[in-house]
C-alpha cells in the first residue's frame, strides 16, 4: 500500500509548483521531498513531474492523482488536527494591503478568532492558497486555479482625483502605481476613450502612498473610491472628471474547495460576504 506521507508530499508539490515551497508546507528538507517524490514515482510506475528552472510541471498522470487526493487528503488532515487537542485553529487570510486595511480587517473586529494576515499581490496569494498556506484570499483577479472556489465579494469603483480642481486634465502630473500606468490607463480609456496624455511623475506601488501624494498636491491619480470617501466628502481631494460610468473591478473571496466548509473558515467567509455587500 502506498504511504500516506508520500501522497501528502506529492500533493504539496503539486499545489506549490516547486520543491522548495512544498518542503516548507510539509516541514521537510528539499532533498527529502525530492526523495519522497521519486519513491512515489517508483511505486506507481509513472513520472509525476517534469523538473524545470522555475519549478516543476505535473504530468497528466499527476494531475489526475491530485484531483483524486484533493478532498480526501485535506479531510484526513482536518481529522488529524482535531485529534491533537482543543486548540482553536488559526485562520490564515491574505489580500491586498489597501483593501485589507480599509475594509476587511475592520469587518472582522467582532470575531474573536486567531487570525494571521499576509499582504501581497493576487497571483502570489492564490499560489499560497493552493499550496495550503492560506485559508482565505481576497483577490483582485478572478481565481482560475483548480481546486479553488471563488465568489464576488465587492466592486471597486475608480475615480480620478487631485488636491484641487484642474481645468485641463491633459496637463496634469500623474501619480501611478506602476510605470505602465495600469489603473490610470484603464480609467482614461474607459472614460475618455484615449490613452493617458503623460507618463507618470511619481511611481509608488501602494495606493495609500498615492493618496498621500495626491493630498500633498503632487498631482492627480486614480484611486478606488472606498479609499478616499472621507477625502471627497471633506474636500481634501476633489474628483476631476465625474462620470456616471466609472471603471469597476470585481473583488473575489477565494477558498480551497476542500476546506471551505471547515467551521472557522466558513464563519469568516460568511462574515466577509455579508460585509462586502455594503462596501
Amino acid at each position: 500500500m502506498v504511504s500516506l506521507d508520500l501522497l501528502r508530499t506529492f500533493l504539496a508539490v503539486h499545489r506549490a509548483g516547486t520543491l522548495t515551497r512544498a518542503a516548507e508546507v510539509v516541514g521537510l528538507s528539499q532533498p527529502t521531498v525530492t526523495a519522497q517524490v521519486r519513491a512515489l514515482e517508483g511505486e506507481l510506475g509513472h513520472p509525476l513531474f517534469v523538473r524545470g528552472a522555475r519549478g516543476v510541471t505535473p504530468t497528466a498522470f499527476a494531475d489526475d492523482l491530485a484531483r483524486r487526493l484533493d478532498g480526501p487528503m485535506d479531510a484526513l488532515d482536518g481529522v488529524a488536527t482535531g485529534l491533537t487537542g482543543m486548540v482553536e485553529p488559526t485562520l490564515h487570510l491574505g489580500g491586498p494591503a489597501e483593501l485589507m486595511t480599509a475594509r476587511v480587517l475592520p469587518a472582522l473586529s467582532e470575531y474573536k478568532r486567531h487570525i494571521r494576515v499576509k499582504l501581497g499581490l493576487a497571483d502570489d496569494l492564490l499560489t499560497e492558497l493552493s499550496a495550503g498556506r492560506l485559508d482565505l484570499v481576497v483577490s483582485a483577479v478572478r481565481p482560475r486555479k483548480a481546486g479553488i472556489h471563488a465568489e464576488p465579494l465587492c466592486d471597486e469603483e475608480f475615480t480620478l482625483v487631485a488636491a484641487h480642481k484642474i481645468t485641463d486634465i491633459s496637463e496634469i502630473s500623474l501619480l501611478s502605481y506602476a510605470e505602465d500606468l495600469p489603473i490610470i490607463r484603464r480609467w482614461w480609456r474607459h472614460v475618455l476613450g484615449a490613452p493617458p496624455p503623460n507618463r507618470a511623475t511619481l511611481v509608488v506601488p501602494d495606493l495609500r502612498a498615492l493618496r498621500a501624494a495626491a493630498v500633498a498636491g503632487m498631482g492627480a491619480t486614480v484611486l478606488p473610491r472606498y479609499l478616499i470617501e472621507k477625502d471627497l466628502a471633506d474636500g481634501t481631494l476633489v474628483e476631476l472628471h465625474p462620470t456616471d460610468d466609472p471603471p469597476i473591478n470585481t473583488i473575489y473571496l477565494a477558498t480551497r474547495k476542500s476546506t471551505r466548509n471547515t467551521p472557522h473558515i466558513a464563519e469568516i467567509h460568511a462574515a466577509l460576504i455579508v460585509a462586502g455587500k455594503s462596501w
